[in-house]
C-alpha cells in the first residue's frame, strides 16, 4: 500500500531499535545502500552516528539521507 509505513529494526551501537518509514524512502536507502556498497543496516548505522542534532529523530535523518541521495541521481 502506497504511503504505509514500514517498520524495520537494527542494532545501533550495541541497542535494538526501529524504525518505520514508507515504502518509498525504504526503496531509495536501499538502493543507496547498494550503491555504496553496504548493507541497509551500515547505511542506517552510519546516519544515526552522522546525525549533528541528537534531538533530529532517526527516522527525520534517514528520510534527509533519502532525499539528498534521490537529488544526488
Amino acid at each position: 500500500m502506497k504511503g504505509h509505513l514500514i517498520k524495520r529494526s537494527f542494532r545501533l551501537a550495541g541497542h535494538a531499535t526501529s524504525i518505520a518509514l514508507e515504502a518509498e524512502f525504504w526503496t531509495v536507502l536501499e538502493e543507496a545502500a547498494a550503491r555504496k556498497p553496504q548493507s541497509l543496516a551500515a547505511l542506517v548505522a552510519e546516519v544515526d552516528a552522522a546525525r549533528a542534532a541528537e534531538d533530529l529523530p532517526l527516522a527525520s535523518a534517514l528520510r534527509l539521507a533519502a532525499l539528498n541521495h534521490a537529488r544526488s541521481r
